[in-house]
C-alpha cells in the first residue's frame, strides 16, 4: 500500500480550507484518510502561522514509514526544515504557445501591410501636381462637357 501526505479539501464554494493528511494513493481526494497532519488556509496572509498548522513529530514518522508528500506538501515541509525540495527551473513556462505564436506573427504581418500602404499613400499625397498639368486635365474634360451639350 502506497501512502501519500496531501491536502483534503473542506470549507464552502470559493472559502478553499485543507486539512494535511496521511491516505492511501487510490483513495479519493476527499474521501477517507489514516491520520490528519494539521490543516492549510489558503485566505489567510502568507505571513500568518495559522495559515499552515502542522504536526512535525507525526510527518516525520510517517515520512520515515515511507509516505510521499505531495508537491504542495513537501513544500510545507520545506519551510519546517523537515525535507528539502529542490528548486525547479523552467524557462519555457512563459513563452506562449505554438498557435498564440502564429497568431501574433500574422498579426504583425497584417501591421506590416498596412503601415506599407500608408506609408504608400502619404508619398503619392506629398508628391507636388503642378498647376499647369491639372489645368489641362481639367481643360478638356471641361470642353467635352460644352461639346456635348
Amino acid at each position: 500500500m502506497s501512502l501519500k501526505i496531501r491536502l483534503a479539501r473542506g470549507g464552502t464554494k470559493k472559502r478553499p480550507f485543507y486539512q494535511i493528511v496521511v491516505a492511501d494513493a487510490r483513495s479519493p481526494r476527499d474521501g477517507r484518510f489514516i491520520e490528519k497532519l494539521g490543516t492549510f488556509n489558503p485566505l489567510l496572509a502568507k505571513d500568518n502561522e495559522a495559515r499552515v498548522v502542522l504536526d512535525l513529530e507525526r510527518s516525520r514518522h510517517w515520512l520515515s514509514v515511507g509516505a510521499q508528500p505531495t508537491d504542495r506538501v513537501l513544500r510545507f515541509l520545506d519551510v519546517a526544515r523537515i525535507m528539502n525540495r529542490k528548486a525547479r527551473n523552467n524557462p519555457d513556462k512563459g513563452k506562449p504557445g505554438q498557435k498564440a505564436t502564429q497568431r501574433a506573427e500574422e498579426k504583425a504581418s497584417k501591421v506590416a501591410a498596412a503601415e506599407e500602404l500608408k506609408n504608400a499613400l502619404k508619398v503619392v499625397e506629398e508628391t507636388p501636381i503642378e498647376e499647369a498639368t491639372l489645368a489641362e486635365e481639367v481643360a478638356p474634360a471641361a470642353t467635352e462637357e460644352t461639346a456635348a451639350e
